[in-house]
């Protein structure tokens, strides 16, 4: 397996499972309806707005690899459309699975040489650090959501 299927297989497991971690987004997700993925506790980030936050570094930085610019901004990626409805949740829950096998189907087909290269600019550092930082991202995020999940199944 070379870099860039290493890469993308990581982000998959992370996900979808098959990480050495036995977790992953989707089976965490699996039983969270909307009224418990949108249910504020303390000052926490709910668990429907971290859900939006990680996809949108991962659909901005697979518009990267497309070739067209990076258009992201650190203080809209927690603005996620409203959330009113278990349709509303599963649309956003479809959009997430789906941008995430994108966004690996699309570093499957870098180049490794690539990878040590600038990501757009030198102050982003290298596309290795950048693809490895949304992994690391996720499952910081993804232990966050596992305990919010147990602080609202718990509350309710």
């Amino acid at each position: 397996m070379n870099l860039p299927q290493q890469i993308a297989k990581h982000l998959r497991d992370v996900y979808f499972g098959g990480n050495w971690s036995v977790s992953n987004l989707k089976d965490t997700l699996s039983d969270v309806n909307w009224q418990h993925a949108t249910q504020q506790i303390h000052s926490f980030n709910t668990i429907a707005v971290l859900t939006y936050h990680v996809g949108y570094f991962v659909s901005a930085v697979a518009e990267v690899l497309e070739g067209k610019p990076l258009n992201a901004k650190d203080e809209y990626s927690f603005l996620h459309p409203p959330i009113e409805s278990e349709e509303d949740w599963q649309q956003l829950l479809e959009k997430t699975w789906a941008d995430a096998e994108k966004f690996a189907n699309l570093i499957e087909q870098l180049p490794e040489s690539i990878f040590f290269e600038d990501f757009i600019d030198e102050k982003y550092g290298n596309y290795y650090r950048n693809l490895s930082g949304i992994i690391e991202h996720l499952h910081y995020h993804l232990g966050q959501i596992v305990i919010i999940k147990k602080m609202v199944q718990n509350r309710n």
